[in-house]
């Protein structure tokens, strides 16, 4: 079995109950995951120089890079947050229940209020405030719109299908073929 945890200077990663972290997910030093949250593939989670902090039921997609500043700034990562496929997250808090798109990244002090979007691709740049029920885009990100009340329904709903995939990853066998 691939060892997909490391610790960094004493300090082992701590996973969550029900949490599942693919084999070619890696998750460094002072990391704590909640419940019922995934690591998908590719992703590296590294917390040597400052704490990264992971909520229940959170998804951190394919390829996603979660990083931290030198003593300043840990990365805080709510319950029910989804971060999608190559999103870099740095120094920053996303609160619960938000959402950050595909190849996103998010900037040291940078704060994501609960229940807000920042779109595929975005650059939220260092202390910028994302506001709940809005959508920020572009680079540097700004204001875009408002979330309507189906999108809001759709964050939760995808963080429902997230714990259900990784669920039926765990129960499922998986075979893997080590190289040399």
């Amino acid at each position: 079995m691939v060892e997909v945890t490391m610790a960094y200077r004493g300090v082992a990663p701590r996973l969550g109950n029900d949490d599942f972290v693919a084999p070619t997910a890696r998750i460094i030093g002072d990391v704590e995951i909640g419940a019922d949250s995934s690591v998908w593939f590719g992703c590296t989670v590294r917390a040597d120089v400052n704490f990264i902090r992971i909520g229940a039921r959170t998804n951190i997609q394919d390829g996603c890079v979660i990083h931290v500043d030198s003593k300043r700034h840990p990365t805080i990562v709510g319950n029910n947050v989804t971060i999608g496929h190559m999103a870099l997250i740095h120094a920053c808090t996303i609160e619960s229940g938000a959402f950050v798109g595909m190849n996103a990244t998010i900037m040291d002090s940078a704060v994501v209020a609960s229940g807000a979007m920042v779109a595929a691709g975005a650059l939220v740049t260092p202390g910028k405030r994302v506001p709940d029920g809005e959508v920020w885009a572009g680079q540097p990100a700004r204001y875009h719109r408002s979330l309507t009340d189906q999108e809001r329904a759709d964050l939760l709903d995808t963080v429902d299908r997230y714990v259900a995939l990784a669920r039926s990853y765990r129960q499922d066998t998986v075979r893997t073929t080590e190289f040399r």
